[in-house]
């Protein structure tokens, strides 16, 4: 990937639904050059997909929360992982290094709906212990490179 490829990423990154002729237009390259580099990172593995940010408000899922994750021994990252990915309303998922195992960040309509999820979460098997901290504000500072 060289500092063209990188430059494309960057627009991407803040909007992946601008065109070929945009970006050609910002970087000063031809709509079929950009097209091109575009389907090379593809295919190497750099551009996984294309994505729209929703806002958490308009869907009714206004409660934000971030679940520190104890594991029970001998539970499997893998086996935790997949559990996860069962479960609405879990968005996204850390492994972490400290006292607990995953921070696990969820989007809920109310507080109802966050204890349902945090009980769900717990009778799944494999959890130890959880702390939950609900989130107040979230800045994004940049656009996710992930």
């Amino acid at each position: 990937m060289d500092q063209i490829d990188a430059k494309i990423a960057a627009i991407l990154r803040n909007d992946a639904r601008i065109s070929y002729k945009e970006i050609a237009e910002r970087i000063h390259l031809s709509a079929n050059a950009v097209a091109e580099r575009m389907r090379r990172m593809e295919t190497a593995g750099v551009i996984l997909g294309y994505h729209a940010r929703l806002d958490p408000h308009a869907l009714d899922l206004s409660l934000q929360a971030v679940i520190d994750v104890k594991m029970l021994p001998g539970v499997t990252a893998q086996a935790f992982e997949a559990t996860l990915q069962t479960i609405p309303g879990v968005v996204e998922a850390v492994l972490m290094t400290g006292s607990f195992d995953y921070m696990v960040r969820v989007a809920c309509a109310n507080q109802e709906a966050l204890v349902r999820l945090t009980e769900n979460l717990r009778a799944r098997g494999g959890v130890q212990d959880t702390n939950t901290r609900i989130m107040l504000r979230s800045l994004q500072i940049a656009a996710p490179l992930i």
